[in-house]
């Protein structure tokens, strides 16, 4: 056993060996010999000798005896204090941008060749994150242009290795890299520079076109996520009456329009949002009634209507941004379902979703069953749905689950 090593069941003060200087990147210690599993390495789990690298940096990870585990992005300014993007040989970085376009070409194979995307649509999720082994980065194809969502600092400051490798994949198109607000907070730093702001373009989703702008508005500018959802759920809707709440661009409203529905609402508070969906439902040709309101007092009027939808849509925001507002969220779950299933008329359907990260399957169901029952409705669950599979996740990464939804018949 060698000096510096404690027999398990033993404790003792010790040295920790000092970081070992590379000709090519700082090193950041574990506290312990273990690498976590899933991407993320947080504050408590990590040793530092002396002064830390500078935040953004691209860094060796070694455990507590100094031996060399993997690379990561370091941020001291962040609960993330690790994004891990790749345990393999200590040469796997030695040059970031063919990392990164050998990581982005691996998750665009599965894409197009195993998934196909491009036949169906030209818009999806190139990388997703911690799901693609790029933890903190998003890319998403819309139309003819790529848009870049970061959400670690050192991913903001690869930003020009990033675009250089989207390049060679989608050469021609443009690259917008944003910032969410949440993100810029959580990392604490200022992206300073605006999105490149490229307009308005059209994508085209089974055969439906919908312009959108690309980094600007919610997300990306699409929700390429409720893509095969918006399939699923408007099959049901041939000769039925659908509400759609929190419509934002119309997807599920004009899929269900376009695939049969006798009449459909769509409802949105944001007016920008809804003016772009009236857009669309024009250039599809589409008759969808669209109402700028809360939803809240949309469902609370239509409750009381003697004639009820048969197909009611519920996909709001994100209401749980953190585990700090849990409590408060899931109360407003609650408030949001019981009203939904209280519109649907006896027989039809409720098609509810939940975006928020920090609420998991089990206890989004949870807390639809309540509903019900405070609603006074039966209900049965057909389908678990959630994100389309160009979103990907690691399985020993539930985080990554962060969209989910119920397919539920109602009596």
């Amino acid at each position: 056993m060698s000096a510096d090593r404690v027999p398990s069941g033993h404790s003792a003060t010790r040295t920790p060996p000092t970081i070992p200087v590379t000709e090519t990147l700082p090193a950041v210690a574990l506290a312990s010999d273990f690498l976590p599993t899933g991407p993320w390495i947080f504050g408590r789990q990590v040793e530092l000798d002396g002064a830390p690298p500078p935040d953004g940096s691209l860094v060796e990870v070694l455990d507590a005896s100094r031996r060399f585990v993997g690379h990561a992005l370091y941020n001291s300014r962040s609960d993330i204090r690790l994004r891990v993007l790749s345990r393999g040989k200590r040469t796997d970085l030695r040059s970031p941008r063919d990392f990164l376009l050998r990581t982005l070409a691996a998750a665009d194979r599965l894409r197009k060749r195993t998934l196909r995307l491009p036949e169906v649509t030209t818009a999806y999720r190139i990388a997703h994150a911690e799901g693609d082994d790029l933890p903190g980065l998003i890319v998403d194809k819309l139309g003819d242009a790529l848009v870049c969502e970061h959400h670690a600092l050192g991913f903001w400051r690869l930003r020009d290795v990033v675009e250089s490798a989207l390049n060679e994949l989608y050469p021609g198109l443009p690259v917008v890299h944003r910032v969410p607000d949440n993100a810029a907070r959580a990392e604490h730093f200022d992206p300073e520079e605006p999105p490149l702001d490229l307009g308005e373009i059209d994508l085209v989703e089974h055969g439906l076109a919908f312009p959108v702008r690309p980094g600007f508005g919610h997300k990306t500018g699409w929700f390429c996520d409720q893509r095969d959802n918006r399939m699923q759920v408007a099959a049901y809707a041939k000769g039925v009456d659908v509400l759609d709440i929190c419509t934002n661009a119309g997807g599920f409203a004009l899929r269900a329009k376009q695939l049969g529905a006798r009449r459909v609402r769509g409802v949105d508070l944001d007016e920008v949002a809804l003016e772009r969906a009236q857009r669309a439902g024009r250039k599809n040709g589409l008759d969808v009634e669209w109402i700028h309101a809360d939803g809240f007092d949309v469902l609370r009027s239509v409750r009381d209507d003697r004639e009820k939808p048969g197909l009611v849509v519920l996909d709001p925001h994100k209401v749980v941004r953190s585990r700090m507002d849990l409590e408060q969220g899931l109360v407003k779950y609650n408030d949001w379902n019981t009203l939904a299933l209280s519109c649907v008329k006896p027989g039809g359907l409720l098609a509810t979703f939940s975006c928020s990260g920090a609420v998991d399957l089990p206890t989004f169901l949870g807390v639809v069953f309540q509903s019900a029952r405070r609603a006074g409705r039966e209900i049965r669950l057909l389908d678990v749905l959630g994100a389309s599979p160009d979103h990907p996740q690691r399985p020993e990464f539930p985080r990554s689950r962060y969209l989910k939804g119920a397919l539920l018949a109602v009596d």
